[in-house]
């Protein structure tokens, strides 16, 4: 959970007074690492569950609010958007039956959660990214009423100087810009915790770097945006780009992004903090301690209020945390990138094979850094994030491998032995690591699932059903703890209100446009009408803004007029004001706007840019459900 109590604004003397609390925060952390004060022999787990919020139609519904509110469990947060929540669980010793109180933990915590959201109509999803979600979604008007969001937007958006691009290219491609940061909203996850000494942090850091990505390869569940197919885990790639303040100068210079993986294998601690601090300038501010280092040497442990403010705004997927207990100081080592769900039981494995490699490479004579190039982990990470299960990596001693082999052979015993040594119970041991090699023979992740779900889908049946028929196959699995291995592929329902998925323009609008610009020839318009079956194409210029609308009728228009020697130019015979809707409107409304204008193609645009067109062909499907549905209930009561 991040500090909630920031201060919004503040002047450059503001930032620099904090700066300086900053690097005071880091020398009394210096101090106490150095003095052997950091509390050992106490290995501890932990974890946050993120979740989201949906509709009974399990599209997106902003009622965090609404449900925190009715929660008197201090466990709970909010999160970014008002269709998140987060829930802290329990610290608890890395031993005996740790694993299983973990998932009965998140279970009831679930519970909790859904028993309120249903009073407000809502259901709680785990979910790496909702499919639901769409662009239109992740607008200022969803954001969580919290000073530190909306200062963490505005600086961001103050140090970057642009709109925030997103691309990703998997079996399809998605390429949006965007001009906030809840991009980062699509993201839930499920963060773990491993609690270790300072003289051991080094070591144990550089191991959870090197195994994060064979645990990415097996646990992604993020496969879809929407119904785009990319990457397995498509979370990091959001995340990273959606905090990303780097100016395209920035980026052609190399500088690092505010979410990253690392450059190299650390040596030290502080070093990792002097490193961030020194590349990342400070974003918000908030009260500090006056004089941490004093604090240290008359034996009162500091909060480091300034210097964890700083580092929950830069985002390594693996983080160093630092906290106090009873006026003793430890270290975590945060890894940050398993996602949520798809099942409780995935989760808490995952979480398990996580620990467990930990544990047993801890106690193997080895140095990571004399096995593994740097750039080998990273790559494998990468690599994982794209295609899960599928992946190739180059691992201890430059051994190319298949990950599933990889897993299989070496890294499942491997865990197994580290639970064992960590003395966890026999049966979870055998429990929840079964849960991964089932995982891995069937060759299934939340990923793979949904990918070939939308994939084997009727085409015939619009993808926002069909995104929709996947998050109620999601939900149905999760309600009874089913592991993602025994998950059959989703099917179309019919049993959600099919009006959900037509509520607003941007569900059902055509995306994939042809367009023509103004100085192209009549003649390509009047082609693309006859090849495409269209009787209207968009005019649009080279920033891909509208700026007109060709139509069937206005072609014909010109050639009644008489004969042509040569091909008018589109601007010469194109409607320059055409009528125009965003993403957001209503259908109900566009409905009403197009029969009282007469018009019978209507574009979207969104920030000036071109998103969509919306016709009369589109309504008349929308009608044919409709018809469906009245005639096939008519027929039942005749």
């Amino acid at each position: 959970m991040g500090e909630q109590n920031i201060s919004r604004g503040g002047d450059d003397a503001v930032k620099r007074v904090f700066t300086r609390a900053v690097l005071n925060d880091l020398k009394a952390l210096e101090l106490m690492v150095s003095g052997g004060m950091i509390e050992r022999n106490a290995r501890r787990i932990g974890a946050e569950q993120e979740m989201f919020i949906t509709d009974n139609n399990y599209g997106p519904k902003c009622t965090a609010l609404k449900i925190l509110s009715d929660i008197d469990d201090e466990r709970f947060t909010n999160e970014i958007a008002l269709f998140n929540i987060e829930a802290n669980l329990t610290p608890r010793r890395f031993e005996k039956k740790c694993l299983r109180q973990m998932e009965e933990e998140i279970k009831e915590v679930l519970s909790i959660a859904k028993k309120h959201a249903a009073d407000h109509h809502s259901k709680i999803i785990l979910a790496g990214i909702l499919p639901t979600l769409r662009q239109m979604d992740l607008t200022m008007d969803n954001i969580t009423p919290v000073d530190r969001y909306y200062e963490l937007n505005d600086r961001l958006k103050q140090i970057r100087g642009d709109d925030f691009r997103l691309d990703i290219r998997g079996i399809d491609e998605l390429s949006v810009t965007h001009d906030n940061f809840m991009l980062e909203a699509m993201n839930t996850s499920f963060q773990v915790h491993f609690q270790v000494s300072g003289e051991e942090f080094v070591d144990m850091y550089n191991l959870s770097q090197a195994i994060t990505a064979p645990v990415m390869a097996v646990a992604v569940n993020s496969g879809l945006i929407h119904h785009y197919r990319l990457w397995h885990e498509s979370r990091i790639a959001v995340f990273q780009n959606s905090i990303d303040t780097r100016s395209a100068t920035h980026q052609k210079r190399g500088n690092r992004p505010r979410v990253h993986f690392g450059d190299d294998w650390i040596d030290s601690i502080v070093d990792v903090f002097r490193d961030d601090i020194s590349r990342f300038s400070v974003v918000l501010t908030s009260e500090f301690e006056e004089d941490p280092v004093d604090m240290v040497k008359s034996g009162v442990i500091p909060k480091l209020k300034a210097l964890m403010l700083h580092n929950g705004t830069v985002y390594r997927w693996n983080r160093p945390c630092y906290g106090v207990n009873n006026n003793v100081p430890h270290l975590r080592i945060e890894n940050r990138v398993l996602p949520s769900g798809p099942s409780v039981t995935d989760e808490v494995a995952n979480a398990a094979f996580y620990f467990g490699l930990m544990s047993g490479l801890s106690k193997q004579p080895i140095d990571v850094r004399e096995h593994m190039r740097f750039s080998s982990a990273r790559s494998n990470f990468l690599q994982a994030c794209r295609t899960g299960l599928d992946s190739h990596f180059q691992w201890f001693d430059e051994e190319s491998i298949p990950v599933s082999k990889l897993i299989n052979n070496e890294l499942l015993p491997l865990a197994a032995e580290g639970l064992r040594v960590s003395q966890i119970a026999e049966d979870d041991i055998e429990h929840y690591l079964g849960v991964i090699e089932r995982r891995v023979a069937r060759n299934q992740t939340g990923a793979s699932w949904a990918i070939r779900s939308i994939t084997e889908m009727d085409c015939a049946i619009h993808v926002d059903e069909q995104v929709r028929s996947i998050v109620a196959e999601m939900d149905r699995q999760q309600r009874d703890d089913v592991p993602i291995s025994e998950w059959p592929l989703a099917k179309t329902t019919r049993q959600l209100d099919w009006r959900a998925s037509f509520a607003r323009l941007g569900q059902f609008m055509t995306t994939k446009l042809l367009t023509v610009r103004p100085e192209d020839s009549m003649d390509l318009a009047a082609s693309i009408m006859e090849w495409k079956h269209v009787r209207h194409v968009p005019v649009e210029n080279d920033k891909g803004e509208l700026v007109g609308l060709v139509s069937h009728r206005s072609i014909l228009k010109k050639v009644v007029e008489g004969k042509m020697e040569e091909s008018p130019a589109v601007h010469e015979i194109m409607n320059s004001e055409p009528m125009f809707a965003a993403p957001r409107t209503s259908t109900v409304e566009a409905i009403r706007l197009m029969r009282e204008k007469k018009v019978s193609c209507l574009p979207v645009v969104d920030e000036g840019k071109l998103v969509g067109v919306v016709t009369e062909y589109d309504f008349i499907k929308m009608a044919s459900h409709l018809l469906e549905d009245l005639l096939t209930d008519y027929d039942k009561r005749s």
